[in-house]
């Protein structure tokens, strides 16, 4: 239960309804307005306590200063009761301070907030006041302590200031150092500029000396030019009346040669029956081995001419090619694929092959020539099982040698003078066994002459 409150208590509470706050709590007076509602808040029950406060009975005080302040604000404003009970229990713990000023002459040495948070509390005669002088002197404290606080940052910006000032005098010296010294190269860099200057001056008059020089002499070169077509002309004149003396030269020679060619002729004709005597008579035996047959090659079974000028035949026609082969101890190589390729390529391989060497044996057998065909072994998966025709020899190339390489190796392996006849269309294996004397024929030539056969 709450005590009747006193004559002072009452008389101080008449008062109250003339004493208003014509503007907000200050601050820091309501702060240590809360701060003494939620001390004083655990001494009271929860009956005693306004019904909005009654949730926070059971927080600690800064708890409660922190989450019901405002609440309690507002309860302590609106409810004389709740403010009565409040005014006890700040009586009980600050007796000194709350006797103080409901005599009307508050403590001079206690703080102007504590005071005023108390008479707002109390409420006693001329509460308004302190509360207002209170509020003054908490602004007047702010703008002390805001005073302080600017005059130290104005402090620690004149030290600011001040380093700020060594820093720029430090950068500037060494800025003009770095100026002086760029200065000084400045100027080492236009002296050798000037030495350049001077330097391509002289060699531009040294050019144009040169320049000079160099007309000078395509002036002395064309005029020796001149002279020497003068001189190449005149040789040229020269040389056609000794060409035109050398063939009326030739002309009487052939005229007078004519009785000693019969001559040679039958001396020839003598010796070659003589020769032919002489085998007779000694019974030697034809030769068996042949130069083709020591070079190294695949060989299943077992394989180039001089070139004779086939006169009065076309070059495609194959009676050149049986004039050829009618040479004594004349050697056929064929290109085995090119020509087979060239004749009938939609058949398979191995019918290409035994197609080219039906025909081939019996070109050996009708000719008398010795015959070899060359085939391009490098893609053989496995040896080609092929029992050679008779009187040809089939060659097949190793790894790694071409079937062009492997004919190239049988014409240069012949002696100078024998009769060789590479037939194949490649022109690159044509123009190579020409060189060393062979005879090329075109694959087409063969062709005909086995399809006459």
């Amino acid at each position: 239960m709450v005590e009747p409150a006193s004559g002072a208590d009452r008389a101080g509470s008449a008062d109250d309804v003339a004493e208003v706050l014509d503007r907000p709590l200050p601050e820091g007076v309501r702060r240590r307005v809360v701060t003494l509602v939620s001390d004083a808040f655990g001494g009271l029950t929860v009956a005693e306590l306004p019904a909005p406060l009654r949730q926070y009975a059971r927080f600690t005080p800064t708890r409660r200063a922190k989450f019901a302040g405002n609440a309690m604000a507002a309860a302590l404003e609106s409810d004389p009761v709740f403010r009565q009970r409040i005014g006890e229990r700040l009586r009980e713990t600050q007796p000194e301070l709350a006797s103080a000023l409901e005599a009307g002459s508050p403590p001079a040495a206690a703080d102007p907030v504590d005071v005023a948070a108390a008479a707002y509390v109390l409420r006693p005669v001329g509460w308004v006041k302190l509360v207002a002088a209170a509020g003054e002197e908490a602004q007047r404290a702010d703008a002390e302590r805001a005073d302080e606080a600017a005059q130290r940052e104005l402090d620690q910006l004149r030290a600011e200031l001040a380093e700020a000032r060594e820093r720029t005098k430090g950068e500037t010296e060494r800025l003009r150092a770095e100026v002086d010294a760029a200065r000084r190269e400045s100027e080492a860099a236009q002296r050798k500029l000037r030495g350049a200057l001077s330097d391509v001056k002289r060699g531009e008059a040294a050019l144009r000396k040169t320049q000079g020089e160099i007309d000078g002499i395509r002036a002395e070169a064309a005029a020796q030019v001149a002279a020497a077509e003068a001189e190449t002309r005149r040789l040229r004149a020269r040389l056609g009346e000794a060409e035109a003396s050398v063939e009326a030269g030739r002309r009487a020679v052939r005229e007078g040669r004519s009785v000693e060619d019969m001559r040679l002729r039958l001396l020839l004709d003598t010796v070659l029956e003589a020769a032919q005597g002489l085998r007779r008579e000694l019974a030697l035996p034809p030769s068996t081995g042949r130069p083709a047959d020591t070079v190294d090659a695949v060989e299943p079974g077992r394989m180039s001419p001089k070139d004779i000028a086939a006169r009065a035949l076309s070059d495609t026609d194959p009676a050149v090619l049986d004039q050829l082969l009618a040479l004594p101890q004349a050697h056929l190589v064929v290109d085995g694929y090119n020509v087979t390729k060239t004749g009938y390529p939609t058949m398979p391989l191995e019918k290409q092959r035994l197609r080219l060497l039906g025909g081939l044996s019996m070109l050996a057998a009708a000719s008398g020539a010795e015959v070899t065909c060359v085939f391009d072994g490098a893609e053989l998966a496995a040896p080609v099982l092929l029992a050679p025709p008779r009187g040809v020899r089939v060659l097949f190339s190793k790894a790694g040698v071409t079937a062009d390489e492997l004919i190239r190796q049988l014409v240069r392996a012949e002696p100078d003078g024998r009769p060789v006849v590479v037939v194949s269309t490649d022109r690159e294996v044509a123009d190579g066994v020409a060189k060393s004397g062979a005879r090329p024929v075109a694959s087409a030539m063969l062709l005909k002459r086995l399809s006459r056969a």
